[in-house]
């Protein structure tokens, strides 16, 4: 596959379409189970707490993964991402409610570089607050 967006159709702040990731509790379970990560925080009220936590968080990669889907349907090809880098800033707090927590995500394009490739930077929020920094990825255009 290749990237659906051509190079010459983007410009620096470009803006991706935004988008919103829900996360409930089952869908850490999900998340537990198919990574292998089943550390405690993920899941476990009590024990979350008990580390300092005000509640169970989702997991970091989970995070990450969700935030970088804003650049994998933008290109419409997973494999136009070259470099991808992430500081986790602040966890996903995800209650014990029917509603969770929401991952919301915006991405624009950051700069042109050679090579047909750009950088795009994603914001990365969830209740209000910054849960990732210094997102980016480079991603080869057609």
């Amino acid at each position: 596959m290749t990237a659906k967006i051509a190079y010459d159709d983007v410009e620096v702040g470009t803006e991706l379409p935004a988008r919103s990731f829900p996360v409930t509790r089952a869908t850490l379970v999900q998340y537990a189970g198919a990574s292998g990560d089943f550390n405690p925080i993920h899941w476990n009220e009590r024990f979350a707490k008990e580390v300092g936590l005000p509640d169970v968080i989702a997991h970091g990669m989970f995070t990450m993964a969700e935030a970088i889907r804003v650049v994998t349907d933008w290109t419409g090809d997973p494999g136009a991402v070259v470099e991808y880098g992430v500081r986790f800033t602040k966890p996903v707090v995800v209650p014990d409610d029917d509603k969770g927590a929401v991952i919301e995500v915006t991405g624009k394009v950051a700069a042109k570089l050679d090579d047909r490739k750009v950088r795009v930077d994603l914001t990365v929020t969830s209740a209000g607050q910054k849960v990732l920094g210094m997102s980016r990825a480079v991603v080869q255009l057609a």
